[in-house]
This record gives structure tokens, sequence and C-alpha cells, in this order.
């Protein structure tokens, strides 16, 4: 099954328009630098947390670089939830000038 993926670009006017999005990075890495409006759930733990990928449309994961995130969607994917890939990740977001936040969240 073929993952839909988006650009940091796209990405920013989805979040604009409401759009959910989940960060599957660790803990440490969400601290360091993550994407305002965004939720953790690592992705170890995204089995555990099917039920937050669900909603009205598509949810956008992202990790650092776009490995983790494409596993987690093709895991989602296979059970039938609406997500898209992020390419390129925080990493991406962060060399594109867009804000991030850091510190506990």
């Amino acid at each position: 099954m073929s993952v839909q993926e988006i650009t940091v670009a796209e990405l920013a006017d989805r979040l604009a328009e409401g759009a959910r999005l989940i960060d599957v990075r660790e803990s440490v890495e969400w601290e360091e630098a993550r994407i305002p409006g965004g939720v953790l759930i690592p992705l170890a733990t995204v089995p555990n947390h099917v039920d937050a990928f669900r909603g009205d449309g598509p949810t956008y994961v992202i990790c650092r670089s776009g490995g983790r995130s494409l596993q987690a969607c093709e895991y989602l994917s296979e059970i039938g939830v609406d997500v898209v890939n992020v390419v390129g990740g925080v990493l991406a977001w962060i060399s594109s000038g867009r804000d991030v936040l850091a510190g506990p969240g």
C-alpha cells in the first residue's frame, strides 16, 4: 500500500486550516524542537494510540527526517487510518525557517 506524502510547506498550510499533526519521535527529541500544535506519540506506542490518529480528514505524521513517520503511516494505513507522511520531517521544517517550540510540552 502506498503512503501519501506532503512537504513541510504543504503541512504549514494544512495546520493553518486546523489539521491534526502527530510527532512520532521520542520525548527527548520533542523537547529539543517541536512544531506548534503537534502531539507527541512515540513510534513504539503508536499501536496503543491508534484512535488518536482517527478523525475527520487525514492526520499528518512527522518525525526527525521522515523515516519513523513513514513506518507509522505504513502501519496505520494497513489498518484503514487516513494518514499522510511529512517528507523531511522536523529537520525540513526547521530548515524552512518555520517556528518551533522547545522545552517540556
